[in-house]
């Protein structure tokens, strides 16, 4: 709406209700949208013209009386405050008043790409945590507040749905709606005829899996936000075979990019998994151009090609980062060990009668094609099984395989790889966790297994009964295995760690949670598995962290995108996933940034004379490993390896009969079959690829030490977490809170005495009247984190300004004071100023935008005659200390009486400054904006909305001579 048509102009102040409000930008003709003065935005209301009474308001100044004076402490309270209740922050980062994180530099560097596209299609890949989710929300949340988008959508896996619904609107402001099958039916229940639930909900998360369908994604194409963020964006990578769901995704994202102003941010750790067809087609999306990229991006030749590309993709590794733009990033050390353990005799036995078993099925010729296939995948979900727990093996001996109900030879290999393999790259983890089966019995049989009697059943069957009785048998004492496992919780309990015990079935995480409950009776225990809802693992996971000593046994349903650094700090790798890919994902869950333990320990368990534990170590995590630490990167394993790794544990079967043998390489090198040693050769070059890739696009060409001024700029405008910590501890004691400092850093608050509004306003309860704070992300489970952006922060903020003021209220927060010192030889005086401007975007029916920046300016003399300071010699006054002698309240007053009645003879400069404030924030937007050539994306005009607000007046007088 443009401001022509408004009834008050945007960021005026007007009277109504009995208290002043400022006029914000959603204001339409008959409807004022309002925030009160000094107030939050959870104040904001709307007020119908037709029906009450606004009138213009204009901000009065300090009136000084004896009454009311103050010293600098109080000076630089209100300062703060004024400043930590900015939400409308000027510069040209404006979302940096509306988030409850300080960004690190590196973080901006997506940012600035972004700002300088439009529409922004963007490719962040940067290494599992460094902060892409941090990165990713912070685009939506600038583009929000620069009114560039109304509403915005993220697409990502469904176990993740809440990790971002909490992530947007705890550090971001963001609320989010949850779409997702559990949800959908009640969301569409009130909708009107031919209305969607993305008509009606701004902010949307949303399942891939729910809305990937025909009928569902023809409506959310309809309906799409202007911004889509997709998570795990590798699944949505054109599949190139048949039409599965990665299919369906894959057009659904062709389908939103045909809207040329659409927002597009794909955001993945591994954008390439080894297939370069399908990180081509990820490319498409951003510039239909790079269909035609050439297959090799290096040499002088393909300069003016990586340069384009790196407009559109981030990619960095730890290294890249760990110091960047005056800034070091700390992140824990890696502390990377195995644990080999030996089988018990009963279990080995049991092991060799089953690999037996398995190589004489495997080698039955009879039946045909499709039958063989069906008992090559149910062996090979058996070997599985068995290397994982007696009771994975006791369930999986029981059940039927999942192969043998597809009718062709090709849907067998596919769904065997699906549910045995780990390479099968899909759109999340749900469902990986289930035991697959190995009862290969024909389903056109139709053999009821529980019903039927023994006698009846299939020979094989009824071998694998046997099997299954034996498996079960294994629990407990001849389960070395699991006695491993309680020696090393037991270990890294001692140290003080935290333990995530991964495991690749549910039964085996059910079966090690009841037993480590019983070896730890003293210790909470926890499993969390593919049975719970998403929301069902993220509540017990937070349940779980209340508790000092505490181990969560997972499975592979948390290995992605769930962040647990803040209560887990080691992971052991119970059973060796066939995909070494998802140990990365596994231990980056707690080895990320702002992970609160300086070290990690990351364990991996395997049986020294296991031979399927043998050969996944040996072929595929060890160089897995070896890469990862040799470049500093991990490396997918390269796109034909399930059949690889079928071929490598056929060669186990078919020849390997006579070997017995644990891990060792020997025994391996007549298996590695050309195709097998193929995949090594691939490897090898899939990783040197890789590290070009990171040095080419890890954007160190960009400058955002161009914007670095304008970044401290922003940081020092709205305060960060020293400004935030000096702040409220000097609040709160002048509240008469009791405040501690813990042994181990943190912040103890009692406001048992403090008074009730403040408590109201910071939303503390009478039974939690005392808590422990940090004012750094990094905290322990019983502490909370406060930002500039946290309602006790934004609460007591608001409580010191409002009562600052308030003629008639008792303050801390004076807006008048004088004082002797000695850092000054004339009579000074400090204005506490606070200006509001006007953003016009240059694209007449975007919204304009209001800008609020608190600021300093200081003059010597009396005010007809006044000498004006810099900005720099202003803010140093800040610092001044009293000189012992103070001022006698009335005649500080008349000091700062003086003041006010020459206030005329000050507006002209003040004025100019105004003008000047707003000129310069013009050119900062532009300077970030530098690259973008759409006059839709550019902020045209600034203007200050005038009178200044002047907050306070503080008069510094020279010392007295002895």
């Amino acid at each position: 709406m443009s401001e022509r048509t408004l009834s008050f102009p945007i960021g005026s102040l007007v009277r109504t209700r009995g208290r002043e409000w400022v006029v914000l930008p959603e204001s339409e003709q008959d409807l004022l949208m309002l925030r009160p003065l000094g107030g939050s935005d959870e104040e904001i209301a709307g007020v119908y013209l037709p029906l009450e009474t606004v009138e213009p308001a204009q901000f009065e100044l300090p009136q000084p009386s004896a009454n009311v004076m103050g010293d600098f402490v109080s000076s630089k309270l209100l300062r703060d405050a004024v400043r930590l209740s900015a939400r409308s922050g000027a510069g040209p980062f404006r979302s940096f008043g509306r988030i409850a994180v300080e960004p690190r530099s590196y973080q901006l560097v997506p940012l600035l790409m972004a700002l300088r596209q439009d529409p922004i299609r963007l490719l962040i890949a940067d290494d599992v945590g460094i902060g892409k989710t941090i990165e990713a929300a912070l685009i939506a949340r600038e583009l929000l507040d620069r009114g560039e988008i109304q509403r915005m959508a993220v697409l990502c896996p469904p176990q993740l749905a809440e990790q971002w619904q909490i992530e947007l609107r705890d550090k971001f402001h963001i609320d989010a709606t949850l779409v997702l099958p559990s949800t959908a039916a009640r969301l569409e229940r009130n909708l009107k005829v031919g209305e969607t639930l993305f008509d009606t909900h701004p902010h949307v998360i949303v399942s891939a899996d729910f809305i990937k369908s025909d009928r569902r994604r023809d409506d959310f194409a309809r309906t799409c936000p202007e911004l889509v963020i997709v998570d795990e964006a590798h699944t949505f990578a054109e599949a190139y075979e048949g039409r599965g769901g990665r299919h369906q995704r894959h057009q659904l994202l062709r389908s939103l990019t045909q809207k040329a102003s659409r927002h597009l941010i794909l955001v993945t750790a591994t954008p390439h998994s080894g297939n370069e067809s399908a990180f081509r087609s990820l490319l498409q999306l951003l510039n239909p151009e790079f269909a035609n990229l050439p297959d090799e991006l290096g040499g002088r030749e393909n300069e003016k090609i990586r340069r384009e590309l790196a407009r559109y993709f981030v990619q960095r590794k730890r290294g890249d980062i760990k110091r960047y733009l005056e800034e070091d990033t700390v992140f824990p050390e890696r502390e990377s060990s195995e644990a080999p353990y030996m089988l018990s005799p009963e279990y080995k036995a049991f092991f060799d009668k089953v690999l037996r078993y398995a190589r004489e099925v495997v080698t039955d010729k009879t039946g045909n094609t499709r039958q063989q296939r069906i008992r090559w995948w149910s062996m090979l979900a058996l070997l599985r099984a068995l290397a994982s727990s007696p009771a994975a093996a006791a369930s999986t001996l029981r059940n039927r395989a999942a192969a043998s109900q597809p009718t062709t030879d090709e849907q067998v290999d596919e769904v065997g790889r699906r549910t045995v393999l780990d390479m099968v790259e899909d759109e999340s983890s749900e469902g990986i966790d289930l035991v697959p089966g190995s009862d290969f019995t024909d389903s056109s049989d139709e053999i009821d297994a529980a019903a039927t009697p023994e006698a009846n059943l299939p020979i094989s069957t009824r071998r694998l009964r046997e099997l299954a009785n034996e498996a079960a048998a294994l629990s407990g004492a001849a389960d070395k295995k699991l006695q491993a496992l309680v020696k090393t919780v037991k270990e890294l309990l001692g140290e003080g760690y935290s333990p995530i015990v991964f495991c690749r079935f549910i039964e085996t995480a059910n079966y090690v949670a009841l037993r480590l409950r019983d070896a730890l009776p003293k210790v909470k225990v926890a499993a969390v598995t593919g049975y719970l809802s998403p929301e069902a693992r993220q509540a017990s996971v937070q349940t779980l962290a209340e508790y000092g000593k505490r181990v969560l046994v997972a499975t592979d349903c948390l290995s992605e995108g769930i962040n647990l650094q803040d209560h887990f700090d080691a992971v052991i790798h119970y059973d060796l996933s066939w995909n070494p890919t998802r140990h990365e994902q596994r231990e980056g869950r707690v080895d990320r940034y702002r992970q609160s333990k300086p070290k990690v320990k990351l364990i991996t368990f395997y049986g020294k004379d296991n031979q399927i534990d043998g050969v996944v170590l040996e072929v595929l995590i060890r160089k897995h490993n070896t890469i990862r630490t040799s470049l500093g990167i991990s490396v997918p394993v390269p796109m034909n390896a399930d059949q690889v790794v079928e071929a490598i544990f056929e060669g186990l079967l078919l020849r390997g009969a006579d070997r017995t043998g644990g891990a060792q390489m020997a025994l391996f090198e007549d298996l590695l079959q050309p195709n097998q040693k193929a995949l090594l050769a691939r490897w090898d070059l899939d990783a040197e690829r890789e590290k070009q890739s990171r040095t080419m696009f890890a954007q160190h060409t960009i400058k955002p030490d161009e914007v670095l001024p304008d970044l401290r700029a922003a940081r020092s405008a709205v305060g960060g977490s020293a400004v935030v910590e000096q702040f409220v501890l000097r609040a709160l004691v002048g509240h008469n809170a009791l405040v501690t400092t813990k042994t181990n850093g943190a912040t103890e608050i009692d406001l048992s005495n403090a008074p009730r509004g403040l408590r109201d306003v910071m939303q503390v309860l009478d039974a939690k009247l005392k808590f422990k704070v940090r004012f750094s992300p990094t905290i322990e489970d019983d502490e909370i984190y406060l930002s500039r952006t946290h309602p006790m922060v934004e609460g007591l903020a608001t409580y010191v300004m409002d009562t600052a003021l308030d003629p008639l209220g008792k303050a801390i927060a004076r807006r008048c004071a004088a004082m002797r010192t000695a850092e000054v030889t004339t009579r000074t005086t400090v204005l506490l100023l606070r200006y509001r401007h006007h953003l016009y975007p240059s694209n007449k029916a975007a919204q304009t935008l209001l800008a609020e920046e608190c600021h300093l300016l200081a003059f010597e003399g009396a005010p007809d005659n006044a000498r004006w300071l810099d900005d720099a010699q202003a803010l140093k006054l800040l610092e001044a200390t009293p000189a012992g002698n103070n001022v006698p309240a009335e005649t500080a007053a008349s000091f700062v009486e003086r003041v006010v009645q020459g206030y005329e003879a000050l507006r002209p400069y003040i004025e100019t400054v105004a003008q000047q404030r707003a000129t310069a924030l013009l050119e900062a937007h532009e300077r970030v904006r530098a690259a973008a050539n759409t006059a839709g994306s550019r902020i045209s005009r600034a203007e200050p909305q005038l009178p200044v607000d002047v907050l306070g007046i503080y008069v510094l007088l020279p010392r007295l001579a002895a």
